[in-house]
């Protein structure tokens, strides 16, 4: 590639997903942002103009479905598929139809799955030259948000690949049982991510605070991995249950366990070992991971030492069964340079991670045997087979 092409080649613009529960109050987030300065230069795209009331903002009808707002922020509306508003966004990006944008905010619909959303972002081989993954900010309803979570299973998809919680309508938490239930809702959010950034809707916060989420540094123009991963938070447990309570309860506690079923299985934990992998040998735990328990993989991110180079860790960002290109950074970002990976999944436990990282690595692990498969086992004494 000649160096005239290569400085012609548009810097990636940060990208974020705004998603939230169902009626959570993201309108009225979504409203407070598109009037901040600091977004002069951004694009954002809703839904329905309709649906956020922003008719008294509006200042140039661009065409029909996009407008200038009086914060100098051009809205959008996405009517059909993703793909097609993404590239039309950068044909008239390109074009000059629009004024070259420095940040793109992308708005879920209540409790649709944000998954989608990011594998289109991480897979397409364009987006990936256009757009660089900044974060996921999730908006929680403080009142209602554990009813949400009972309810709706998306809801905790939504929060455990949240890079930003931000808690809704605290201004409404006015007696002493809604304080209580609130507490229990931000503990069991914690449980579910304990490495995303808790903020409240009620405090001074505006758009840097949100949408900053470290993966891409606007001053750098580079990933500040340390602040994105936040290992430190998952802290040094293999394995954290989402709900923390014993649930061998009698019949009288039945309730409370229905509360929770659908988040018992959703772990967090952090991979950390002193042993490279190979670069092949990276390349195959991945993949075994993707193609085998991709459903399950809520979100993965993280870095890998590679034996080929010690000084140089890959970083990695998988979402369920997709995963970013891997790129290495130039240096670690801190003295530790251990792989660690944070894992949020589902029905997977993190010691078999572990073994299958530690297989790849050449460790020696201990193996503990399946008691199911020495029972099936027709050779096995205990099965009263041949050897019985």
């Amino acid at each position: 590639m000649t160096q005239s092409s290569e400085k012609k080649r548009p810097v990636p613009v940060p990208l974020t997903i705004l998603t939230g529960f169902l009626g959570s109050g993201k309108t009225t987030l979504l409203n407070r942002l598109l009037r901040d300065p600091g977004l002069a230069n951004a694009v954002v795209l809703i839904n329905e103009f309709g649906e956020i009331g922003l008719d008294h903002l509006f200042v140039e009808k661009i065409d029909g479905d996009m407008v200038m707002l009086a914060s100098g922020c051009v809205c959008c509306t996405v009517r059909g598929d993703l793909v097609d508003a993404l590239e039309k966004l950068l044909r008239d990006r390109d074009n000059g139809r629009i004024r070259a944008f420095d940040r793109l905010i992308i708005e879920t619909t209540g409790l649709a799955d944000p998954a989608p959303v990011l594998h289109t972002l991480m897979s397409h081989p364009y987006f990936l030259l256009r757009f660089r993954l900044d974060g996921v900010v999730t908006v929680v309803d403080a009142v209602n948000g554990a009813a949400t979570l009972q309810n709706h299973p998306e809801a905790l998809k939504q929060a455990a690949i949240a890079d930003r919680l931000l808690f809704a309508k605290t201004d409404l938490l006015d007696t002493e049982d809604r304080r209580r239930a609130f507490e229990s809702l931000s503990q069991r959010l914690k449980k579910i991510n304990p490495t995303a950034r808790v903020l409240s809707a009620a405090d001074d916060i505006g758009a840097a605070d949100l949408l900053d989420a470290g993966l891409y540094d606007p001053i750098s123009k580079s990933p500040n991995v340390q602040k994105w991963l936040n290992a430190e938070a998952v802290g040094g447990e293999t394995s954290c249950e989402v709900c923390g309570e014993d649930h061998d309860h009698g019949h009288h506690h039945h309730g409370h366990h229905h509360h929770h079923a659908h988040d018992e299985a959703i772990r967090t934990f952090c991979l950390t070992s002193a042993e490279p992998l190979s670069p092949d040998a990276c390349g195959m735990f991945l993949e075994m991971l993707r193609s085998a328990h991709g459903p399950n993989l809520l979100r993965v991110k993280g870095l890998i030492a590679l034996s080929d180079d010690l000084d140089r860790p890959l970083v990695i960002h998988g979402v369920q069964h997709v995963f970013h290109p891997p790129a290495r950074l130039e240096s670690w970002p801190d003295d530790d340079r251990r792989t660690r990976a944070v894992f949020i999944v589902k029905n997977l436990k993190a010691e078999f991670v572990e073994g299958l990282y530690a297989a790849f690595s050449g460790q020696a692990r201990v193996d503990t045997p399946d008691a199911s498969a020495l029972v099936a086992n027709p050779l096995s004494p205990r099965s009263g087979g041949l050897l019985g």
